[in-house]
């Protein structure tokens, strides 16, 4: 069998997430890792989705350890604020499955609620399915040990909000390196990486002048994309036919009152030039505005966001304030002879969602995949038809999301600045309305199924169209659903009790539960 040798190129999160997964499946390669000596903070991608767990699983990593020393949060749901309409109240994207015990129409139940009971909040959905929305109202956390939260399994319904360069830092230093993996500090010449007649990478040289011979290599640059861009010139797919934003400013601000503001979810809240993300982590805040420059120039956004925060109290003068420009977009592959680009070098959606490391860790098991069926090969990393399908898989997976993100711009109601006319009146990927048209969420796929007909089918898409008034039955649809055409008012009344029921039974479940924060302090930080 062939030791492989593999070369990480930057380090972050993208890069030492690469290195631990790849020390942990592949104990047998050689993996070297070189980290470039000016690496800024973005600031970003410090949240994630439930899907983490999968990753996390995989790799091994002790819960309590890391999230102690990074800082990191539960996070349960995604809460969406002034997207569908201005001062709309907000609703919640739910990381649980919705429970459906006793209804007669599934989630069709609250459809019709919301057809006869107009008046209904669209945040009602997600409390009449998700359970841990009783938890997610009182800021509250639980393990549902006991599980009275029923479709709650923590694990697979969770997810968590860390300090992402910690988090880099804690997998070189408790993974990585422990594990064998050579750390290099030092930038890559890219004048001095060499092709071979065949088009893959020979070999590279850092300023240095020490060369890295590798079978295979990672580019972990980020937005710069040293290999895939600089030398393979590897055409990049733009996304903004679909996704409007482009840049965002980000910040840390301190906690003021953590037991209020220590929420077990990433707080999402639309501005006049885009959103901006709320992340509690344990010793502070990480906040963000995502933004068009096509609608505000950073200077005009930036002062926008000033706004937002000052309205929070918080001391704007002693803060201190990114520029992040974003490549929104894939590239048309990021799997190119015997190069594999994880992380922005591949491509970005936006910070909605939670989706950068997100995909990081889906292309990463995607990866280890196919490196395991070229085990036994000598001389290649994988074949051509394993490459091939590595980048079919990914590209869709990616586009996939891209699509399920761009339907928080696409079912908007908003035409109050130019920047939201623009999201209500642009055009948007038909492919979403297909029934073949699959979404990845939470490491599941799961079809839209018809988004004119007259179910909502999946885990994120049915809470973020309702959330956003879309519903699927009317009048004309009812009867094929009933068949008995128009509920009469006792079926309603009887289906509208057991809807509410579900709030209010769960809402007494977590009354014991402890607050987030206590419940951190009493099990991880002990302060």
């Amino acid at each position: 069998m062939h030791n492989k040798t593999v070369i990480i190129v930057g380090g972050g999160s993208a890069g030492w997430m690469t290195a631990a997964t790849l020390c942990k499946v592949f104990p047998q390669y050689n993996v070297t890792l070189i980290e470039s000596p000016n690496i800024p903070i973005s600031g970003v991608g410090e949240s994630t989705i439930a899907g983490i767990h999968e990753w996390i699983n995989l790799v091994g990593i002790d819960e309590h350890e890391f999230m102690k020393a990074t800082d990191a949060t539960y996070k349960l749901s995604i809460r969406f604020e002034n997207f569908y309409k201005k001062d709309d109240g907000g609703f919640h994207y739910p990381f649980t499955k919705p429970h459906l015990e006793g209804t007669v129409y599934g989630t069709n139940d609250w459809h019709y609620k919301k057809m006869y009971k107009p008046e209904t909040p669209n945040s009602n959905y997600a409390e009449s399915y998700h359970s841990i929305m009783a938890l997610v109202n009182e800021n509250k956390f639980d393990k549902n040990t006991d599980h009275k939260l029923p479709g709650y399994t923590y694990g697979v319904d969770s997810a968590y909000h860390f300090d992402a360069t910690k988090f880099g830092q804690w997998l070189k230093d408790n993974i990585c390196l422990p594990n064998g993996v050579n750390h290099i500090i030092d930038d890559v010449d890219i004048t001095k990486i060499h092709v071979d007649h065949t088009g893959q990478i020979k070999n590279l040289t850092t300023v240095s002048g020490t060369t890295f011979i590798g079978d295979l290599y990672i580019d972990c640059t980020g937005f710069k994309s040293l290999l895939l861009d600089e030398v393979y010139k590897e055409p990049f797919d733009s996304y903004t036919h679909m996704l409007p934003n482009n840049r965002a400013w980000a910040t840390r601000v301190p906690y003021t009152d953590k037991q209020k503001q220590m929420e077990p979810y990433t707080n999402c809240k639309a501005l006049n030039n885009g959103w901006v993300w709320n992340i509690p982590l344990w010793n502070r805040i990480g906040t963000g505005y995502v933004y068009s420059d096509k609608y505000a120039k950073p200077q005009e956004a930036l002062n926008e966001f000033k706004m937002h925060l000052s309205a929070k109290d918080v001391d704007v003068n002693n803060l201190e304030f990114r520029d992040i420009k974003m490549r929104v977009g894939l590239h048309e592959r990021i799997w190119v002879k015997n190069v594999v680009a994880i992380g922005l070098s591949a491509g970005f959606i936006e910070p909605l969602e939670s989706n950068g490391l997100y995909t990081v860790h889906k292309f990463l098991i995607e990866l280890m995949r196919t490196l395991l069926r070229s085990e036994h090969t000598h001389g290649v990393v994988a074949s051509r038809f394993d490459i091939d399908s590595f980048n079919a898989v990914c590209k869709k997976m990616f586009k996939d999301f891209a699509n399920f993100v761009s339907m928080h711009y696409a079912l908007t109601q908003r035409t109050d600045t130019p920047y939201w006319k623009a999201c209500y009146n642009r055009s948007y990927d038909t492919t979403m309305l297909e029934d073949t048209q699959n979404v990845t969420v939470g490491g599941k796929s799961y079809a839209f199924d018809r988004l004119v007909g007259r179910n909502l089918v999946g885990l994120g898409f049915p809470p973020i169209a309702s959330g956003m008034g879309y519903n699927p039955v009317d009048r004309i649809t009812e009867g094929t659903d009933t068949r008995q055409g128009k509920l009469s008012d006792k079926q309603l009344d009887e289906l509208v009790r057991r809807l509410d029921s579900n709030k209010d039974n769960w809402a007494k479940s977590v009354t014991r539960c402890q607050t987030m924060y206590d419940y951190l302090n009493s099990t991880i930080y002990k302060e």
